[in-house]
């Protein structure tokens, strides 16, 4: 399983974003509190469209009940990050069990007490001096993408939801 976990979201846009980009992958969501929304309030709902009640999530008081509750491999995206989120072999720790990719609150990033415990998976998402870093919900889907590329997509449809395979072929004979 991919496990997408926000530590402290403060952007309900952002994580109604994520909402839908888990819903899109089949990944679980993770939100560490405090939070700076109700989960409730109609502008994640608005990001998330009609597929919040498909979301499996879960809400955590802090970062050591969340990790008292998950174990697996942690990657952690920050700006101090050194290595480039392609760099690892996400095929092999999924092998091994759940994958969780850790995303920080959007005005300070993860806490460096958290990063310092694990540095080896520290990553960033490379990108030009001329920005500090990317949106977070942009983040997260290209991260999860390059998850599931490495795992070939996994059980993920590849065409369009309830269409045939070769609906492209016969749209186009009914219009001749």
């Amino acid at each position: 399983m991919i496990n997408i976990v926000l530590y402290e979201p403060e952007i309900p846009t952002n994580t109604g974003n994520i909402m839908r980009t888990c819903v899109a992958t089949g990944a679980r969501l993770h939100l560490i509190e405090p939070l700076g929304f109700k989960l409730d309030e109609a502008s994640i709902k608005r990001s998330g469209v009609n597929y919040i009640d498909k979301l499996e999530y879960f809400v955590y008081k802090n970062f050591d009940d969340f990790k008292s509750k998950n174990k697996g491999t942690y990657y952690y995206f920050t700006r101090y990050g050194k290595k480039p989120h392609t760099s690892f072999d996400y095929k092999d720790a999924y092998s091994k069990g759940e994958i969780y990719l850790i995303f920080g609150k959007e005005s300070t990033g993860i806490p460096r007490d958290i990063l310092k415990e694990d540095l080896d998976h520290c990553m960033r998402i490379p990108m030009t001096s001329n920005v500090r870093c990317l949106n977070v919900s942009n983040c997260c889907a290209i991260v999860v993408y390059e998850v599931l590329r490495q795992l070939d997509y996994l059980d993920l449809l590849r065409t369009e939801p309830h269409k045939s395979e070769d609906y492209i072929i016969d749209g186009i004979e009914k219009h001749v």
